[in-house]
């Protein structure tokens, strides 16, 4: 395998971008957030990536310390990838990029594809200062996802329902979402304003309500 290229500079940014500048490398990063994938999910999941190059950028994340690869037991018996420790640290990353990006998310183009879980990370951020934490599920036109607010060592989101019973139920339009994530307007504000609709009986839920 040949080595990657490099800026050759004595410069953290410079490092940094060796390992994750590469095109695709951190929008696989936003997916592997939400746990292990297997190859295809990921690949349905980046519209527009081919296979061989989800394949090599796979491959150089392995060899960088970024993701691990591994073998489900039967009867699942397939390979799924991973963050390691190192690639869940690029999360305060990614939601940056999404806070710094936000003001381009204006009027969706007729080539965007878009994924409900995709609002995930932002909403995250906005979440983490209210009250409570736990697991939330939100609906938006495009569908669902699960947020862990304020845990611990577990995947940040998932798509779809949430696996059990959540502490809160959070439902939005895709806009009111997107306007939290530019930080146009609170999470705590859009509930007041009738904007996000909270069911549930978890503290998160009470807190939203009660604010």
């Amino acid at each position: 395998m040949s080595p990657r290229r490099s800026y050759d500079q004595y410069c953290s940014t410079a490092r940094a971008l060796d390992v994750v500048g590469d095109r695709w490398t951190l929008l696989i990063v936003r997916e592997l957030l939400a746990g292990p994938r297997r190859y295809t999910d990921l690949h349905a999941d980046l519209p527009g990536v081919s296979t061989d190059v989800l394949a090599s950028r796979l491959k150089d994340m392995e060899r960088e310390g970024l993701t691990t690869r591994r073998r489900l037991p039967p009867p699942g018996a397939v390979y799924v990838y991973e963050l390691t420790a190192r690639g869940r640290q690029l999360l305060p990353v990614l939601q940056a990029l999404w806070e710094w990006g936000a003001p381009e998310l204006t009027e969706r183009r007729a080539t965007d594809a878009v994924r409900a879980h995709w609002f995930a990370l932002p909403l995250l951020r906005g979440l983490e200062g209210v009250s409570g934490g736990g697991l939330v599920e939100v609906r938006l036109e495009e569908g669902e996802f699960h947020l862990y607010v304020g845990a611990e060592d577990v995947p940040v989101y998932g798509a779809g329902p949430a696996p059990e019973e959540p502490d809160a139920r959070l439902s939005m339009d895709t806009g009111t979402c997107a306007a939290v994530g530019r930080g146009d307007v609170s999470v705590l504000d859009a509930v007041r304003g009738g904007r996000i609709e909270v069911t549930g009986e978890g503290t998160l839920a009470k807190a939203l309500r009660e604010a």
